[in-house]
């Protein structure tokens, strides 16, 4: 894989961004507000990134991360997807998005949306349920002793696979917990959400730690419905 592309570059997205520029990737940055708003942080990128529309950084990226509020999901462009592994990060949050029926009666996950919505895609949940400074922290090289891992889910095995190659690279192992339809696991109010990759709770104000696989998978298999 030589570029990412990135359909949101906020939080997550720029520090996805930075973790693919620092392992010799070459970024594509997109957002909603237009490409002259991204110029501070292309700057700081450096020579492998640039700014472009959502539909050029999906057309650019072999591998596309599509990082945006669950309510503006339906706005992610279908053709230049089409074929793509698509890496959704988003988290369902009612307050910001709004009611969705399904969302919240448990028979669908925000992944599925996206999928429904990116029917010809091939879409892998990731990045969602850690804290956007402990994913730029935690980072080590492969084979690494504190190596953290992230759970991942998906119903293409090759695209999960892609994937995986796609963070292991970023500096992280990763750890398959099924079908998009299993990604609720890793949604807000889980056991890994956020809280394996700190020192303490709440884990947004504490220290980052490393959480290697056996701690992240105690911590999806906790979670309760």
């Amino acid at each position: 894989m030589t570029t990412l592309g990135l359909i949101g570059s906020g939080n997550i997205g720029g520090t996805v961004a930075r973790l693919a520029v620092a392992a010799g990737i070459d970024v594509v940055l997109s957002n909603s507000r237009g490409p002259e708003t991204l110029a501070e942080l292309v700057s700081e990128l450096g020579e492998r990134a640039r700014a472009a529309t959502p539909a050029e950084a999906a057309a650019a990226g072999d591998i596309v991360v599509v990082t945006v509020p669950l309510k503006a999901y339906q706005q992610v462009p279908v053709e230049p997807l089409v074929g793509k592994v698509v890496i959704d990060t988003n988290n369902y949050s009612p307050g910001r998005d709004g009611e969705f029926a399904d969302l919240a009666a448990g028979t669908a996950t925000s992944s599925e949306l996206l999928q429904r919505h990116l029917p010809r895609s091939r879409v892998v949940k990731a990045f969602n349920n850690i804290l956007f400074r402990h994913l730029g922290e935690l980072a080590r090289p492969a084979g690494a002793p504190d190596r953290t891992a992230l759970p991942i889910a998906g119903d293409d095995a090759e695209a999960k696979a892609a994937a995986a190659q796609l963070i292991s690279a970023l500096g992280y192992d990763t750890l398959d917990i099924g079908t998009l339809a299993d990604s609720w696991r890793t949604q807000p109010g889980t056991p890994v959400y956020g809280t394996p990759y700190a020192t303490a709770e709440p884990f947004w104000e504490h220290p980052a730690t490393p959480a290697p696989a056996d701690v992240v998978r105690k911590a999806v298999e906790a979670a309760e419905r």
